[in-house]
């Protein structure tokens, strides 16, 4: 049986040609037949020349995401089984135990538009964020819990994102048994309690875990900084690092309790693991009033710019907090900045942090650029999926 057909207008096919995911519905000059919602379709360019088989999306504005660009490959069971089976072997080489917490599915860039899945120890929690990945939802389960022998698969289908897509939010066990309120992890000597039911993300910033690892390595003797500081991670790796002492932001009391008993579990008292609540550019304001210091100061604060719109008022803000921070270093202080949104380019970002600097009259070198975790792969043809960038500044 035929596929329908999407076919796009002349000079729209460019991007698709050199293996770019996504065909804009502006790029589409009409659709052959009647395709549902995640519904697998045949792309051609205007001339009829056959350049990918995709997924559907009758009301996102990407309307297609492709699965492949080799006329002769299926989209079918084998397809995502083969698809998994490939994002797994290329993780398998660093696996750490029992405890372990990795990405095994990172959407475009292996393969799989619009699927996330991460393992925490025995659970793998999946984010199915398009309507082909939604069509294909129990098949992706299935091949999932054979390939990874999980205890269950937990859905976090509550991004924003899905409504994109005509999806309505979704969570809850998709197979096996249901996780614990925490599921404990281990990463670089530190023991950490993830609630992936109700989390952020799936439960835990598992692109940081480099950058955690490199804070760890500088913290020795250090007074610490940790704004935005979610459930402690940094804040963790700093004192197993051998930091003196770490005060935490965050404006969630949730996130607070689990950072609390992260520092119980690693034997940490409230003596060298401080968490301050509230909002942090109000936080860091007033410990500037009270001319408070420190030798490391981390900023990993949420996405400040959803789309390209935002970027300029993203922009005051980071200017804002990076100002702030560079007003409580100390001579010689490192900070680890953080900008997680993709339309913030890492060209502007840093322009960004050094009008903070400027504004803050320090002088400050870059000694380190930091991005995402190896987990979090960007395909080459697909830049979109490079999100996470960072600077690591020394101020004098």
């Amino acid at each position: 049986m035929s596929l329908p057909t999407v076919l796009l207008k002349r000079g729209r096919d460019a991007s698709l040609r050199r293996r770019h995911p996504w065909v804009f519905s502006g790029g589409i000059a009409s659709v052959r037949g009647d395709p549902f919602p995640g519904e697998t379709v045949e792309v051609r360019a205007h001339d009829g020349r056959w350049l990918a088989r995709g997924a559907y999306s009758p009301t996102s504005q990407i309307r297609v995401r492709a699965w492949t660009f080799d006329e002769g490959q299926s989209v079918d069971r084998a397809f995502f089984r083969r698809r998994i089976e490939e994002a797994l072997a290329v993780r398998s080489a660093n696996r750490q135990g029992e405890r372990e917490a990795r990405r095994l599915v990172y959407s475009e860039s292996d393969g799989l538009p619009g699927l996330i899945v991460d393992r925490y120890g025995a659970h793998v929690v999946v984010q199915f964020l398009s309507a082909g990945s939604e069509r294909w939802r129990d098949v992706i389960v299935r091949e999932l819990a054979e390939a990874t022998a999980c205890e269950g698969v937990y859905e976090r289908s509550d991004s924003s994102g899905r409504r994109l897509e005509g999806l309505e939010e979704r969570t809850g066990v998709l197979f096996g048994v249901e996780p614990p309120d925490v599921v404990e992890i281990e990463e670089g000597g530190c023991r950490l309690l993830v609630d992936v039911r109700a989390g952020h993300k799936t439960g835990f910033y598992l692109d940081q875990r480099q950058n955690r690892a490199l804070v760890r390595e500088q913290a020795r003797d250090a007074d610490v900084l940790n704004a935005f500081s979610y459930t402690g991670g940094f804040g963790i790796a700093a004192l197993v690092g051998g930091a003196r002492a770490v005060t935490n932001v965050e404006s969630s009391g949730p996130a607070n309790e689990l950072a609390r008993r992260n520092a119980e579990l690693n034997h940490f008292g409230p003596d060298r693991f401080n968490v301050e609540e509230g909002d942090a550019f109000r936080v860091l304001r007033r410990f500037r009033d009270e001319a408070r210091s420190f030798d490391i100061v981390i900023l990993d604060p949420p996405k400040f710019a959803e789309s390209a719109a935002q970027v300029e008022r993203a922009a005051r803000g980071y200017k804002d907090l990076n100002l702030l921070a560079f007003r409580l270093l100390r001579p010689g202080g490192l900070l680890f900045t953080f900008s997680c949104s993709g339309h913030m380019k890492p060209d502007l970002f840093q322009k960004i942090v050094a009008d903070g600097a400027l504004d803050a009259g320090r002088d400050a070198r870059i000694v380190g650029w930091l991005h995402q975790a190896p987990d979090h792969p960007t395909a080459l043809a697909f830049p979109e999926a490079s999100y996470l960038k960072g600077l690591v500044v020394r101020a004098t």
